[in-house]
């Protein structure tokens, strides 16, 4: 059997241009990756310790009180109501995830996937190690007369921010239940809304209250800081969800059991949440500005931890300006032929960073 062919790992083709930013008398300022860069809150890693003496193996679907409070933070943080203990999945981060979901679900050849036009790079991964083939869409009217087997959505959108309306989210649900389509929604920004609130596939406000042929990706890398634990879940139809969690268990994808506590400790912990919103929200008005007063446009970035810039240039010249500045950013063709004009700026770095960048940008 022959090796899977891969398009090549995005970030690397970074190295030449990440030398030149590095260069910059004051060091550089990254911002091409959306990596934590705030610390975990205590009580997260006082949960992670609280429970470091167990020996044994943990449940692939993991402790009761972490599903409990997945259904708890989904409903009083974003309004989604129904979901069954049973129908919660813990998984290793959301990107092993997102990268397997089609092989896991089914899917292979001859099967088709749709990913956003302009797209996480995983979703088209995940596609190409199922065999499957992938189409770029961003509505049903572009998909044609073709049948799917799963179709991606991702609101608020990484790279661009961009916040999917009820009424579109309402009619991807419809018209996949017409034909039998699962329809995965990547959530993870879903608690970073700026100018616009996002909602989940599973808001009753979409879905009418069924979760039938839904699945929604959740993490906790972005919103609490775990990116280095790990921590993320799937969630919705319990059909499908039963259907991973078979796989899952043979294939030993578990969730460690002091992790899955501090997930507990993180969907528990309002608090610590707007906490953090409010330094991404800071550094979003920061760089923002910054952008707009130096000529760039700033297009949708409503919600997220990314702000999709342009001088209406092409990217690569744009992150080749940037990196004269000692700025990292990544070239929006990372995320698809659409991007070719634009910029992903993350919020994803310290205040002294960020301020940095501003100055830098300001001379």
């Amino acid at each position: 059997m022959s090796p899977v062919a891969l398009p090549d790992f995005p970030w690397d083709s970074l190295a030449a241009v990440k030398a030149k930013a590095q260069a910059h008398p004051g060091g550089v300022v990254d911002l091409s990756i959306g990596t934590p860069v705030d610390p975990v809150p205590a009580g997260i890693r006082d949960a992670l310790a609280s429970v470091s003496e167990i020996p044994g193996y943990p449940t692939t679907h993991g402790i009761p009180a972490l599903r409990a409070a997945a259904i708890a933070a989904l409903g009083r943080r974003h309004g989604v109501t129904g979901i069954e203990p049973d129908a919660v999945l813990p998984t290793i981060g959301s990107k092993e995830a997102v990268a397997w979901l089609p092989r896991l679900l089914g899917f292979g050849p001859g099967d088709l996937v749709v990913i956003p036009e302009l797209a996480y790079p995983t979703y088209e991964v995940g596609a190409l190690l199922a065999g499957a083939s992938i189409l770029r869409a961003d509505s049903t009217v572009a998909i044609g007369p073709q049948r799917p087997a799963m179709i991606w959505i991702n609101s608020p959108s990484n790279p661009t921010g961009k916040v999917l309306p009820v009424e579109h989210l309402r009619k991807v649900v419809e018209w996949a239940r017409e034909r039998d389509v699962v329809v995965v929604s990547d959530e993870c920004y879903l608690a970073l809304g700026w100018d616009a609130e996002p909602l989940s596939v599973l808001h009753p406000d979409v879905c009418d209250g069924r979760t039938d042929g839904l699945i929604a990706v959740h993490s906790l890398s972005k919103s609490a800081n775990l990116a280095s634990y790990r921590a993320g879940f799937l969630t919705g139809d319990p059909r499908l969800i039963r259907q991973l969690l078979d796989i899952r268990k043979h294939a030993g994808m578990i969730v460690p059991r002091p992790v899955q506590e501090a997930m507990v400790a993180a969907l528990t912990d309002d608090e610590a949440l707007a906490a953090q919103r409010e330094r991404y929200a800071r550094r979003r008005l920061s760089l923002r500005k910054a952008l707009l007063d130096n000529g760039f446009r700033v297009d949708h970035s409503e919600a997220g931890l990314y702000l999709w810039a342009t001088r209406d240039e092409d990217a690569a010249a744009t992150v080749e300006w940037l990196a004269d500045r000692g700025i990292l950013v990544a070239p929006g063709t990372f995320y698809g032929p659409r991007g070719g004009k634009h910029v992903r700026v993350a919020l994803t770095a310290t205040d002294e960073r960020v301020d940095a960048a501003v100055e830098r940008l300001t001379q």
